[in-house]
């Protein structure tokens, strides 16, 4: 599977668990809610140039826009775990080692 193939994979499944995790929290947790749409916004305005970028440019491209992904998702995990939501906290931490992965791959 190519790059950007998995690269669409994972920000299908960050707007997967966020249309989860909005069905499964209270409203208390629009904070973390958010942040974890923000990854998914910052990982979509590069959905589409993604495939185009030439391999030997692809880290220094696609690098920062996942690393402000992971970290959107990250204060959203932090979040979720002081408010006592440790599933939910769970299901984020999954998210980010799927991004983890994908920048080990650059």
């Amino acid at each position: 599977m190519s790059f950007s193939e998995r690269y669409r994979r994972v920000l299908e499944q960050i707007d997967q668990q966020s249309d989860r995790l909005y069905e499964i929290l209270p409203e208390t947790t629009a904070g973390a809610l958010r942040s974890v749409d923000r990854s998914a916004e910052v990982l979509q305005d590069w959905v589409e140039a993604v495939g185009e970028i030439p391999q030997f440019k692809l880290e220094e491209k696609i690098s920062p826009v996942l690393l402000e992904a992971h970290g959107h998702l990250d204060r959203a995990r932090v979040l979720l775990e002081q408010d006592e939501h440790k599933d939910a906290g769970a299901m984020v931490w999954e998210l980010e080692q799927m991004l983890y992965r994908l920048l080990n791959d650059l």
